[in-house]
């Protein structure tokens, strides 16, 4: 038989394999030659195979603590931004904002129409009003549009509306 195998290629072997079936000494299963998973106790020369398992293993270690140093930097720049909002903030509006104690974090942007607007108490997750923040504009056509805000605010002409974009680019309005 041992000449047999030599001269059958390896999936021929393997195929021989799945037909020949052994019993385990320790635990009298009755299992395919093909399914074991032979292991020996025996000292053997390391090959290039294991050097290469060593290899990926220390790979994967580095990649794993380079995971966990990068959310840690990640988390520690995100910290130092937050840190960092109220100067910005302080910096970018004008002088008559700053002035209205507004919490920086509380203040998005727009710039137009209008400069900013705010959800005071957003920050304390309890918004008590939202504000409409522009400074008075020498641009005739600016201060239209703004006089027209202000009136449409006045006389309560806004109103809520859910807008769903979809991947494919979709829109859909809900009520």
């Amino acid at each position: 038989m041992e000449a047999l195998l030599m001269a059958l290629s390896f999936e021929q072997m393997f195929n021989q394999m799945k037909i020949v079936h052994c019993m385990c000494p320790k635990c009298n299963d009755i299992m395919r030659v093909s399914d074991l998973r032979l292991s020996s106790s025996a000292k053997t020369e390391k090959t290039w195979r294991d050097m290469f398992d060593v290899e990926i293993k220390n790979l994967i270690n580095k990649k794993v603590e380079f995971e966990e140093k990068k959310k840690q930097m990640q988390e520690e720049a995100r910290e130092r931004g937050r840190k960092q909002v109220p100067k910005i903030v302080n910096k970018i509006l004008k002088k008559n904002f700053a002035k209205l104690g507004y919490s920086p974090y509380d203040i998005k942007s727009i710039l137009h129409p209008i400069d900013f607007v705010t959800f005071d108490g957003m920050k304390k997750d309890q918004i008590e009003k939202v504000v409409l923040l522009s400074d008075k504009t020498a641009n005739p056509h600016l201060q239209g549009i703004h006089d027209m805000i202000a009136e449409a605010v006045k006389n309560k002409l806004y109103d809520w509306q859910i807008l769903r974009l979809s991947n494919d680019g979709g829109v859909k309005y809900e009520s």
